[in-house]
């Protein structure tokens, strides 16, 4: 990668660049705050302030020609099979294309399958919706579980807070994630029985720690309900192993498939958003993917100048190799994308968290940057500081909406002051001369400088409607997309996710063993085996 003379042409381009501050390049460039924006689908991004000129985008899409990012867009679209490592097409756009949209896999129109499993979700919602569809007792479903981890809880969890707005408020949704005990409890601590759901997402129904949860909710339902035919009224899966969901209890007619095609990280607009649509209804569902499709749409055909995922996709690489910034933020102001930041560490870590390229060859560059946030304003009292002063270049994203959901007093104006006044400060910051003239005292100068230079980019969008969700979640994962085509790395695969799963398996039944046995891990894990064990003695 780094012999290519694209890559070179940007070394170069950085070295003359990266003295110049965004003072002087917003000095330079009186129209800037209007030229360096693109607009689509109901989305408006500014990316004037960044570290960045028009040649250094014009250096970064000539490197990602050569890298054969259109080539590899265009093979996602068609369904070839880009996940290379595991033999797999890629086609979460196909989750939200039309009706009339054609796109083949083995010789099958896989976008028939994916409108024939909608309708079935849909049918299925408005019953449990509308009361058609009761417990065991007789009685109406006022409490949905979902139950899954990784992909199949944080996509459900970051919708249904996203658009709590638009759902049923006449029923309660709880997601159980994690292993540790102390989430089911909690999670269905006020529920009853008679009136709860559990939806299992599990492509296979083997998945460990979402298998012991389901096993828990199962006993759970029975020790009040006692019918073991009171599962198939209490239990939906969202699965491919029928098998297993039959052994379970569940009904296969309640089951609700998924593809090969569709990574876990991807699939929030598969069955795995069940949940999402029992909460808003199919109607709103089918706008967050209309709103999915739009931008896919986009991304597919805008040129790469003025393509939104294109640019933001660059201007990580762009950071993470020729800055060497470690870690991206991204700060909505918005306290319904309280788990967007969340959603993302999923999606853009696991996908471009790779050391070696397509063809297993150690990279010698910079992959995958660590995401991380908060919503604002809260962020701004708590690690805003270490962006503005601290020592490490922390590219932003900010995310403000036009219009709040719930419009109180001037709540929205001050909240849409300090997103801008926060891009301001990072970029322009304020020099000594500035602070001295403020009649600060000259032992305190330095402590109230702020360098600034500090890149950010601000996406704005009219209101956070489920339309709006879907065309900001595409957004993302298609700028994930560029970033891994550019490193030529497989995005779409999760190996690094396996060893300590098969360990995990190895150690449980030595946990629960009574006597040493013969342990044969390192010396601190074979010690801190047996000091679990002495602890779970001591305890009964």
């Amino acid at each position: 990668m780094r012999k290519r003379p694209e890559w070179k042409a940007l070394e170069a381009h950085h070295a003359e660049l990266s003295q110049t501050h965004l003072r002087d390049l917003f000095a330079a460039q009186p129209g800037r705050g209007e030229q360096m924006t693109a607009e689509a689908v109901g989305l408006y991004l500014d990316y004037s302030k960044h570290r960045a000129t028009d040649e250094t985008v014009g250096l970064l899409i000539e490197l990602a020609r050569a890298c054969g990012v259109t080539e590899r867009r265009a093979a996602m679209f068609a369904g070839e099979r880009i996940n290379t490592t595991e033999g797999r097409a890629v086609l979460h756009v196909a989750l939200r294309a039309p009706r009339d949209e054609t796109i083949m896999v083995d010789g099958v129109n896989v976008v028939d399958g994916v409108h024939e499993v909608l309708d079935r979700m849909a049918g299925f919602a408005d019953r449990v919706r509308s009361g058609e569809w009761t417990g065991h007792t007789g009685r109406r479903i006022t409490n949905i579980v979902n139950i899954g981890i990784g992909g199949s809880d944080l996509g459900p969890v970051m919708a249904y807070r996203a658009l709590r707005d638009y759902s049923d408020r006449s029923m309660t949704f709880g997601f159980v994630s994690n292993v540790d005990s102390t989430d089911f409890v909690e999670t269905t601590s006020t529920f009853d029985p008679e009136e709860t759901l559990f939806i299992i997402s599990s492509k296979t129904f083997s998945t460990l720690e979402t298998m012991t949860n389901a096993n828990t909710a199962r006993a759970w339902c029975l020790e009040k309900l006692g019918d073991e035919a009171a599962i198939a009224k209490h239990f939906v899966a969202v699965s491919t192993n029928a098998e297993a969901v039959r052994a379970f209890g569940i009904d296969t007619d309640n089951m609700f498939g998924f593809w090969d095609w569709v990574g876990g990280r991807y699939s929030m607009d598969s069955a795995i958003g069940l949940s999402t649509m029992l909460a808003i209804g199919p109607k709103h569902y089918a706008e967050m993917l209309s709103g999915f499709h739009a931008m896919d749409v986009h991304f597919q055909n805008a040129p790469l100048e003025a393509n939104l995922p294109v640019l933001m996709g660059l201007m990580a690489v762009w950071y993470r190799d020729f800055f060497g910034a470690q870690t991206a933020a991204v700060l909505p102001y918005d306290q319904y994308l309280e788990r967007f930041p969340a959603y993302l560490q999923q999606l853009t870590m696991e996908s471009n968290g790779k050391h070696v390229t397509l063809d297993g060859a150690r990279v010698d560059y910079e992959t995958g940057a660590i995401y991380w946030g908060e919503p604002g304003t809260n962020g701004q009292h708590s690690f805003y500081q270490m962006i503005h002063q601290g020592t490490s270049l922390i590219p932003c994203d900010f995310i403000a909406f036009g219009e709040s959901l719930n419009p109180l007093g001037d709540h929205h104006d001050i909240l849409t002051a300090n997103v801008l006044a926060q891009a301001e400060a990072l970029a322009f910051g304020k020099t000594a001369d500035e602070v001295r003239a403020e009649g600060t005292a000259e032992e305190l100068v330095a402590h109230r400088v702020f360098e600034g230079n500090r890149p950010s980019s601000t996406i704005v969008l009219e209101k956070l409607t489920p339309y709006a969700l879907g065309t900001l979640v595409a957004l993302y994962e298609h700028s994930v997309f560029v970033q891994g085509a550019v490193w030529g790395i497989d995005s779409f695969d999760q190996w690094g996710v396996e060893l300590g799963k098969v360990l995990a398996k190895r150690i449980i039944p030595e946990l629960q063993a009574t006597d040493d046995g013969d342990l044969t891990h390192d010396s601190s894990t074979n010690a801190l085996i047996r000091r679990f064990r002495d602890m779970r003695g001591e305890g009964g």
